[in-house]
């Protein structure tokens, strides 16, 4: 007997911002604005000009001698920025461009083509706006498609196989 999948996670279904962005409306819904409280310091200073965003070197995480120090930079990175810029991993740029360009091909499609990959109440996989747990939240002004790919007995079976083929 097959074991019944369990499901990642749920969210609440929202409309998508791609259309919202058609519609001729005259202010952004409220949902998408931060309250002032919730607003860091958004004056750009002299210093902050300055900032680069943190480059990773993958080849450093892999060696004895600069593992440590780069380890030290990874951790700050995810601190302090929330991302960073990963170089050294041996993905070739035609290969990330590709999939850069397959991806906008995917979500330029008409809208009734990505609703046969639309979230479900009981799945957070697809196209829409993950992780909305309750009507008040503020959300970002963009649509995803999150998707499962490993292990491959969590795929959800109607999602990556009816995917377009160059963007599967």
């Amino acid at each position: 007997m097959e074991e019944m999948k369990k499901p990642y996670g749920t969210s609440i279904l929202v409309p998508s911002v791609q259309e919202l962005a058609k519609q001729k409306i005259s202010s952004v819904p409220l949902r998408y604005i931060l309250p002032p409280e919730h607003h860091e310091d958004l004056a750009v200073s002299e210093a902050h000009l300055a900032l680069e965003i943190p480059v990773i070197d993958f080849q450093k995480l892999l060696s004895t001698e600069d593992r440590n120090s780069e380890l030290s930079n990874f951790h700050l990175a995810c601190k302090d920025w929330g991302f960073f810029q990963l170089v050294n991993h041996g993905v070739s740029s035609s290969l990330i461009e590709k999939v850069k360009l397959e991806t906008q091909d995917f979500f330029n499609l008409p809208m009734s083509e990505k609703k046969k990959f639309w979230q479900t109440s009981q799945h957070v996989e697809g196209f829409g706006q993950a992780f909305v747990m309750n009507e008040d939240q503020k959300l970002d002004w963009a649509d995803m498609y999150y998707m499962i790919t490993h292990p491959t007995h969590m795929r959800l079976p109607h999602l990556f196989p009816n995917l377009p083929l160059p963007f599967r």
